[in-house]
Order: structure tokens, then C-alpha cells, then sequence
């Protein structure tokens, strides 16, 4: 990346469409590009914001600083001035507008799962790709230094031939059995539970670390069968509600799989949403012939290294955030001070931009959302069928590559 002078900032007009928690987090996200990546020389301009609620759309405007607010995101897509969108809505809309950010030329960052299937996760990417347009996937587990640490460790072999992994994502937003039937207990809205939700996350963050997914035999259960319903757009699926009104959860709760890695390494992944415990607890255990490494976000600064087969130093090694891991060293000055969920977003609203404006491309991209979908496709697959799947390879998804300097 090219240094450059305070004064010679290119400014970037900003779209954001729907003002949930995860487009205010976007906005942050941009705000605080500037001051942490200064030698990036882009300055984020927040221009245009959509939402269906007026007082989200007037809370964009008002307290978070855009320019403009609407109701309709075609708007947004519309206005000259926004040069790139950030698709933060609700999953049942992501495949329209999707394609629908791609035909206008606009640039997008969006929220995963991408599409509530393969197949419509497939056609925004086909609809990106002849567009020619930049994209961003709201993977951000990944771009944790530590993360990003033990991938180069991994591609570097510092830890031999990988053999075997376990990961998991257990998270316990849907514990309480009263918790409201929000969109994401819906198929027609969510698409998958779990598997959409939370084990995208880990398929993702294994693929990127080892390499991607070949084959998967995978199992789903859904725990709490009925929850009180909760009218759309009253709460979020942290409400609970008392005495309410019960109907059917149509996707699952849990899921497990066994899956085999293209380098030839075998593992195990679970995600669950009603895990008592965890509250984000994603995360992995990487083993390999001279080494292994773990990982939790809950620890997220934190990483844990064993390097060798012997000598007197057996055992775990834990190693503080740092900066020789990622992109540390832009928020911290020096190793043990912390960084938090937020910043991930920051820097991948960086890499985002980097690709925009052409500096460089370190960011995750919609062939890595369709080839994470295709993996959640073979275990939906294989959990009815009870039979191996096999997983299509992706062109062009950012999985197990060598670490670039």
C-alpha cells in the first residue's frame, strides 16, 4: 500500500440499506476508516440510507450523520452520489438486492448468508461478476489477528501437514425457550438455523485458515419445536416474550458435521444457537504433524501455539495480540492492549474499500460466499439423505491461498 498525504484523501460516497444494528456497526465502520488507515488515503462519505421504518431511516440521517434517508433502497441505488452500498437487511432480502446493487454498477458489502440457498447465493455472484463489481461478504470472524496469525503460521508450515481440525460456533441467542419466533426461526425468511447462520461462520473461517471443503456427512436437530410469535419488525430475536402466542420453528437449532478438506485434512464442525454457556464462542483447534494451534473469539486476542514434537517447551504457548498478527498494529501500539468485535468491521470495511479504489485486494468476495454456501447446501444435503456430499469447487474464492507479504 502507497502512503499518502493527509490532503490527497479520496472521498467515497456511501449507501447503506436497512439501519438494523448491523448498519449502524457498517457506519462506524466507515467513520473510523479514516484515523486508523490514514496511509489508505479514502475518506468514507455517508451519503445515502435506507429503511422500511421511517424512524431507522430518520436515525440514519439524524445520529448517524447520512446525508439523505428513504424508505425504498432503490433509491439509494439510484442516487449518483452513492459510489458504493453496504446491504445490511434482513436475509430474505439479500438475493434482490444483491443482483440489484450489481445491475446499478454499485459496489457492495453485504451481510451474510448472501442468498437463503446455493443457488441464489450463485446468482449474485453471476450477476457481480458481469457487472464488474467489487464485493465485500460480512465474514468478519476472519480478519481477527490471531485468525490471520495462525493462517500464516499454517501456509508458512510452521506446523507441518495439517491432519486435523474441530471448530465450532456455539452462541446461546436462542437458549431461552420463550425467546420470540423472529425471522431467522423462519425458512421462508432465514432460509437454514444454525447451519445458515452460524455454521456459514465456521465453514468460512476454516476454509480461509486450512483450505476449503470437499466433502461433508452432516446431522441437524431443532431443540425448541414452537416459539411466541413476534410481528415483524417489533423486536429482534432476543425478545422474550411471556404467554404468547406459540408457533412452529422451521429450521434448526443444531448442527454437526464431519468434512474432508481439499489439502487432504479431516475435521469436525458444530454451530449451535441454543447452547447454554457460549455466548460467541467461534472457534477452532488446529492440528498438524509439527504443531497445532487454537483459537476462541471470546478469547480473541489471544492465540495458542505449540511448535515442535519435543523438547522442554511441551504444551501451549499463549501469544497476545501483537503486531506481527494482521492488522493489530493500526489500532494497538503495542502487545496486550485489546481489540474488540468493532475493529473486524473496520478492517473489513478497509478491505473493502482497498478493492474499490483498486490499492488491493486482501478482502473476502462474493466466489468465497457462493463456495461457503455450497458447503451449507452438501450438509443440508447430507442431513436429510444421511450419505456423504460431495462439495463443487468455487473458482476464484480466497480459501487456503499462500499469505501474501
Amino acid at each position: 500500500m502507497t502512503p499518502t498525504t493527509p490532503g490527497a484523501a479520496r472521498e467515497i460516497g456511501v449507501g447503506l440499506i436497512s439501519v438494523g444494528w448491523m448498519g449502524k456497526l457498517h457506519s462506524r465502520a466507515y467513520q473510523v476508516l479514516p484515523s486508523v488507515y490514514p496511509e489508505l488515503g479514502l475518506r468514507p462519505r455517508l451519503v445515502h440510507a435506507a429503511d422500511t421504518v421511517q424512524d431507522r431511516a430518520d436515525y440514519a440521517r439524524d445520529v448517524l450523520g447520512y446525508e439523505r434517508a428513504s424508505t425504498d433502497y432503490r433509491v439509494v441505488l439510484d442516487d449518483p452520489d452513492v459510489e458504493v452500498v453496504s446491504i445490511c437487511a434482513p436475509n430474505i432480502l439479500h438475493h434482490e438486492i444483491g443482483i440489484a446493487a450489481a445491475k446499478a454498477g454499485k459496489p457492495f458489502w453485504i451481510e451474510k448468508p448472501v442468498g437463503r440457498s446455493a443457488e441464489e447465493t450463485a446468482e449474485v455472484a453471476a450477476a457481480a461478476r458481469a457487472a464488474g463489481v467489487a464485493t465485500s461478504i460480512g465474514y468478519n470472524y476472519r480478519h481477527a489477528p490471531a485468525v490471520e496469525r495462525a493462517r500464516r503460521l499454517i501456509a508458512e508450515g510452521g506446523l507441518g501437514r495439517v491432519t486435523n481440525v474441530r471448530a465450532t460456533f456455539f452462541s446461546g441467542y436462542a437458549s431461552e425457550p420463550k425467546g420470540a419466533l423472529s425471522w431467522r426461526f423462519k425458512r421462508d425468511l432465514a432460509g437454514h438455523g444454525a447451519l445458515g447462520d452460524l455454521m456459514s461462520h465456521v465453514v468460512d473461517l476454516v476454509s480461509y485458515v486450512v483450505s476449503p471443503i470437499s466433502e461433508v456427512s452432516a446431522l441437524t436437530s431443532t431443540v425448541h419445536t414452537e416459539r411466541p410469535l413476534l410481528p415483524m419488525g417489533s423486536g429482534t430475536h432476543f425478545a422474550v416474550i411471556e404467554d404468547g402466542e406459540m408457533a412452529e420453528v422451521e429450521n434448526d437449532d443444531y448442527t454437526a458435521a464431519l468434512v474432508r478438506f481439499a489439502d487432504g485434512a479431516v475435521g469436525t464442525l458444530e454451530a449451535s444457537r441454543v447452547i447454554v454457556g457460549p455466548q460467541c464462542g467461534i472457534g477452532f483447534e488446529i492440528y498438524g504433524t509439527d504443531g497445532s494451534v487454537t483459537w476462541n473469539f471470546e478469547r480473541m486476542n489471544e492465540l495458542r501455539v505449540a511448535l515442535g514434537r519435543s523438547g522442554p517447551d511441551q504444551g501451549y504457548t499463549t501469544v497476545l495480540g501483537n503486531g506481527h498478527m494482521g492488522d493489530y498494529a493500526s489500532f494497538q501500539p503495542g502487545p496486550g492492549n485489546s481489540m474488540g468485535y468493532d475493529d473486524l468491521k473496520v478492517i473489513e470495511a478497509k478491505k473493502f474499500l482497498a478493492a474499490v479504489a483498486g490499492i488491493e485486494h486482501h478482502n473476502s468476495t462474493i466466489e468465497d460466499a457462493h463456495a461457503v454456501a455450497e458447503v451449507i447446501a452438501a450438509a443440508a444435503a447430507s442431513a436429510e439423505s444421511g450419505s456423504w456430499q460431495r462439495v463443487p469447487a468455487i473458482p476464484g474464492a480466497n480459501f487456503g491461498h499462500p499469505v501474501r507479504s
